[in-house]
């Protein structure tokens, strides 16, 4: 409950400690850290199972968002090594990597950014499954040399330069808004029908291509024309999807590719919690139990899981889950269960 409450709900120790309390049951922080951590020890071979298995998926949506780590922090722009210690910045990387029949959430806290995180992930990928997809923001970080993956980018994050132009280009504005949100609605109506990534790529190519090729005209003829200044606000939105037009419609081209990286934008709103009301980790052991427990917890939320019935039958099965993890994952652990002798 400790773990459910801080990593999933974002309630610090200190804050249950007063709760406790009040409530005539004393627990003091520093137990409830012993607990998590005694926790942790028990989940970790189902939590590197888990990202194991994330490595095999079809698809990876990545970003990073701002952390504390005071171990790291403090020793900013001190003697390190000559990659990532020397860095000033401390991140959480959020991965959700989906299949066909699971989604499966990874969170990563240090000096490395999204594409360093990503890039160790996919070691663990088999050789002969097919290149993945990869969908991100269009940040040099969320990128690594020698990482094969077809790439993304977050049609969202394009839209959102409309958005915050629209005072001062409303008829500009609202005609780009307007076109994204019928290939949204297409989109919808594919997820509603339950269509098959082929199929999906066919019904987008048939309604959403030509949307998408009149809009990237009519872009590129302000542009030509000088109705829009290049170096203005509008056209900075225009030529922030023209030069990166290929990776924001790989949906017309790639079967299963994804509009956007909103998933895993929903999947980092945990760790920005997290941070909000506990607002740091003392040590790099502190973030590494907060991932793990944020990994399983989000994890279950994405595929429908209570994270508190699953996380107690982990710490009461703790023999069985360290002689084979793969039998305890947030999808198949009630089986495991069912199969056990009475």
């Amino acid at each position: 409950m400790v773990a459910v409450s801080k990593y999933g709900g974002g309630f610090p120790f200190n804050r249950m400690e007063k709760l406790q309390e009040n409530c005539g049951v004393p627990l003091a922080a520093s137990t409830q850290w012993d607990l998590v951590h005694e926790a942790a020890q028990t989940c970790k071979p189902v939590y590197s199972e888990m990202i194991r298995q994330g490595a095999q998926s079809d698809i990876f949506y990545q970003d990073d968002t701002a952390n504390r780590v005071l171990s790291l922090n403090k020793d900013k722009g001190g003697k390190g090594d000559e990659n990532t210690n020397q860095r000033k910045g401390v991140f959480t990387t959020g991965i959700v990597c989906e299949s066909k029949d699971k989604k499966i959430a990874c969170f990563f806290t240090g000096n490395k950014h999204a594409g360093e995180n990503l890039k160790e992930l996919l070691k663990q990928r088999l050789a002969e499954l097919s290149v993945p997809i990869q969908m991100c923001d269009a940040l040099a970080r969320n990128m690594s040399d020698e990482m094969l993956t077809i790439i993304c980018n977050c049609l969202a994050h394009g839209r959102r330069n409309y958005v915050d132009q629209s005072h001062a280009f409303p008829e500009e504005a609202r005609h780009v808004i307007d076109v994204l949100a019928r290939v949204y609605h297409y989109d919808d109506i594919a997820k509603k029908q339950g269509m098959s990534p082929d199929e999906r790529l066919t019904f987008h190519q048939k309604k959403s291509a030509p949307l998408m090729d009149e809009l990237k005209e009519w872009m590129e003829a302000r542009f030509r024309e000088k109705l829009v200044e290049p170096n203005s606000g509008m056209g900075k939105a225009f030529e922030y999807i023209l030069k990166r037009w290929d990776r924001l419609t790989r949906f017309l081209t790639v079967a299963g590719a994804p509009l956007d990286n909103n998933t895993v934008e929903r999947a980092l709103k945990t760790v920005i919690r997290h941070r909000k009301n506990s607002l740091y980790y003392r040590t790099e052991t502190g973030a590494w139990v907060g991932d793990l427990f944020m990994s399983l917890i989000h994890t279950c939320s994405l595929m429908g899981i209570n994270a508190f019935e699953y996380i107690t039958v982990l710490l009461l099965n703790a023999d069985k889950l360290a002689a084979d993890p793969g039998r305890w994952m947030p999808w198949n652990y009630k089986q495991s269960l069912s199969e056990m002798p009475p």
